[in-house]
């Protein structure tokens, strides 16, 4: 980060004051780091925020970008012995699809499995421009909020219901598993996967992420 001091109104609306303060005073008082409240805050208000932000209607959270994009790809029904094309994958992405068994194709009539950016201190007051570059491209938009320095966290967006329905199943404690915690009865079996993983946020992290956004100089 700039050492570089900011005044507040500067990069906080004054629509934002109130939810930002909220914010604070919940993460600061309750000392929340890996709550699994089904009326969670800072989970859901991270989520709304990515998704006023990408103008995509279904968001999932991730503690990490590896599990956003298993996410993304589970989402699509792309597994084991599938085929998905992606666009300038990094080492990390290529041997990690590699690891779950899904063949990388090169194909440019295969439609991108995700188009994905990465956030940092450096691209933050440029985030809108980013992702109107990246929305379209592919059904999946990735954002890997690790650059911002509060631990591995990301997210999917989308517009597709059942990409959502199928990621949040892919995490212990997503959002059906606490369904079925409270009501002790299960929702969509059918969409349940054959495994699930440790890919649900911190609420602790989220908040800060959900900070950074509100905080960003939208002017530059």
């Amino acid at each position: 980060m700039s050492g570089v001091l900011t005044k507040p109104e500067d990069v906080i609306r004054k629509e934002d004051y109130f939810s930002l303060s909220f914010v604070l005073s919940r993460v600061l008082n309750s000392g929340v780091i890996m709550s699994i409240e089904k009326n969670d805050h800072e989970l859901k208000g991270l989520e709304k925020s990515i998704a006023k932000l990408t103008g995509l209607k279904y968001v999932s959270l991730f503690n990490s970008f590896t599990g956003a994009i298993h996410g993304a790809l589970w989402g699509q029904d792309l597994g084991y012995g599938s085929s998905a094309r992606l666009d300038h994958p990094s080492e990390q992405e290529n041997k990690f699809v590699q690891w779950l068994g899904v063949l990388t194709s090169s194909d440019p009539h295969v439609n991108a499995a995700y188009t994905s950016i990465s956030v940092n201190w450096g691209n933050i007051d440029q985030l809108e421009r980013l992702i109107a570059g990246a929305v379209g491209r592919a059904q999946v938009l990735v954002i890997d909020f690790t650059g911002l320095g509060f631990g591995p966290a990301a997210s999917i967006a989308a517009n597709d219901e059942n990409i959502w329905k199928k990621a949040e199943r892919l995490k212990i404690f997503g959002a059906f598993d606490l369904q079925t915690m409270w009501t002790q009865e299960e929702s969509e079996p059918e969409l349940q996967p054959a495994a699930q993983f440790n890919y649900r946020l911190s609420p602790l992290v989220a908040a800060c992420v959900k900070i950074a956004l509100l905080r960003r100089n939208s002017n530059g």
